[in-house]
């Protein structure tokens, strides 16, 4: 499908404008003081319980304002959740590595909710680790230099490609930090000039970062080993989506929370409830009610009805517009906008429990690792789309590596996973739906014998002996828990008419209904999904 290209000029305004609304100071925005005893009636309703979801309606919270959030499932957090099994063990649903502030030495500061100090996080010992077939780099914690040397090691020839694409990175990102603190006050005739590298990298990819200053093929892999954090290739993903989180992870550490992902969607709950708001579990949202061209409320499954000055959506976009509302005529434009994108990859993931510390017999200090059949990100993602794990490469973490403690004393817990597309499981939608598993059940344990097999000879021989449970999560599996459309794991993809500037925003075509999450505004991964659900509220309140 053919992206059409923002004009430059164009795009240079909604640049200041997406950039210039991430700041938040909570000094700017009013306090409520108005007492709400009606169950059924809230300032704001918020559809999903993700990461965005939670933070958007604890900022409501935390101003008085009283937020509803409604949840499908019996726990909160979307993908931000975990699940227990026999033996002890307890397994992330996604959670992998994040970024975390720290104060007074102990990394526990959730941008923008400084009152949420409960949830403990831990760095890695090393960012990640990626395996290729002649190249095997740890890349340090909170050291870019570190990892500069560490290229130019083993591509000196490509010493000033790779300093000058960490040059173009950081200023890239310090353009944006510039343009934030300007908020919009700038002669956009000196835009070139004042925000050189904004104006440089505009509609570009990934790719092409890259290769206006790389030329060894293997080079250029090696750099782009993160890109399964963003969902597309180099070739399709926007620079923005990869320059300024990678750079960030390198600069500021990657971390995980003791209690896992859970703990943090556990904790904004609690938040959201000690300051006068509602988390309802078990509480689909079936409709959003719309008066006039405004949403007004929504209706769950149960047949309760709910009021709110403002709807916000942290469901997939698809759901929400396709599903929860019929107004196709006030609708048009935007579905129209909507098929000019296109919707992330799933994933495929083993999650397994040995029964031996096999990680520390083998020696085994690094906690996320990559390991890659080849050097071309491209054929890894083809791969992904067709679900070859045959040919393709793994994600493996080693959690017990973070922090002493997370799997019972003398076991492992670990993590493998590949993004899939959601194609190929498409021909057991209906069955597995109906209950009928078996040719779904044969054919993921086809794949998950496979991914162990991988693993176990590229890094951890005796894995396939050492398991003691083993659970295997599938794009199927993504929709049923949290019914993304098409087991999305990153909702839109960041392509360059997608991303930054251009991402999907907060606001819809329906008065007083907002989106925030994945789907919209910055993007997905943990430390994006939070930002949006602030912006999302910093754009309502700044509206009433």
């Amino acid at each position: 499908m053919s992206q059409p290209e923002v004009p430059r000029r164009d795009f240079l305004k909604l640049l200041a404008g997406a950039f210039s609304a991430t700041a938040i100071d909570w000094d700017a925005f009013p306090v409520n003081h108005i007492i709400h005893n009606d169950d059924t009636t809230y300032d704001a309703v918020i559809i999903g319980s993700g990461l965005g979801g939670l933070s958007c309606a604890a900022a409501f919270a935390r101003q008085g304002f009283r937020p509803l959030v409604l949840e499908q499932h019996d726990k909160p957090g979307g993908y931000a959740t975990a699940f227990s099994r026999p033996g002890g063990f307890t397994f992330d649903v996604s959670l992998h590595s994040t970024s975390v502030g720290q104060r007074d030495g102990i990394y526990n500061l959730i941008q923008g909710f400084p009152e949420i100090s409960e949830v403990e996080f831990f760095l890695h010992p090393t960012l990640y680790r990626a395996i290729f077939p002649e190249h095997d780099i740890s890349v340090a914690q909170r050291d870019p230099g570190a990892y500069i040397k560490t290229l130019i090691g083993h591509f000196p020839e490509e010493k000033d490609g790779i300093t000058g694409l960490f040059e173009d990175m950081k200023g890239l990102t310090q353009d944006i930090g510039r343009l934030q603190s300007a908020r919009g006050q700038f002669d956009m005739n000196k835009f070139p000039v004042e925000f050189p590298f904004l104006f440089k990298f505009n509609n570009k990819t990934w790719g092409n970062m890259v290769d206006g200053r790389i030329t060894n093929p293997k080079l250029k892999g090696i750099v782009s080993s993160q890109w399964p954090y963003y969902g597309l290739p180099p070739s399709k993903l926007s620079c923005f989506y990869y320059a300024m989180p990678f750079l960030g992870y390198l600069s500021h550490g990657g971390a995980y929370p003791k209690g896992r992902s859970q703990e943090i969607s556990n904790a904004f709950s609690r938040y959201i409830t000690n300051h006068g708001g509602k988390v309802l579990l078990n509480s689909r949202v079936e409709k959003i009610i719309v008066k006039d061209q405004t949403a007004t409320g929504v209706v769950t499954a149960d047949g309760t009805s709910y009021t709110g000055r403002v709807i916000i959506s942290n469901a997939n976009s698809f759901d929400t517009f396709r599903t929860m509302m019929k107004q196709k005529e006030l609708l048009a434009e935007y579905e129209s906008r909507m098929q000019q994108y296109s919707v992330s990859l799933s994933c495929f993931q083993v999650f397994l429990g040995l029964k031996e510390d096999l990680v520390g017999k083998l020696g085994i200090t690094d906690s996320e690792i990559f390991t890659e059949t080849g050097y071309d990100p491209e054929e890894s993602y083809r791969h992904m789309l067709t679900a070859n794990v045959e040919d393709g490469g793994v994600a493996v973490t080693l959690y017990d590596n973070i922090y002493k403690g997370y799997s019972p004393a003398g076991k492992n817990t670990l993590n493998i996973l590949t993004l899939q597309g959601y194609g190929p499981w498409e021909k057991y939608e209906k069955d597995y739906v109906a209950g009928k598993k078996a040719a779904y059940i044969a054919e993921k344990e086809r794949m998950a014998d496979i991914l162990i097999r991988k693993a176990e000879e590229q890094l951890l021989p005796g894995l396939s002996q050492a398991i003691q449970v083993r659970e295997i999560g599938t794009p199927l599996t993504n929709v049923r828990y949290t019914g993304n459309y098409r087991g999305a794991i990153y909702g839109w993809d960041q392509t360059t008419n997608n991303s930054g500037a251009t991402r999907v925003g907060h606001s819809t075509p329906v008065k007083n209904l907002y989106l925030a999450g994945a789907w919209s505004r910055p993007g997905h991964g943990y430390g994006a999904v939070i930002p949006s659900g602030l912006e999302c509220f910093a754009e309502i309140v700044k509206q009433w």
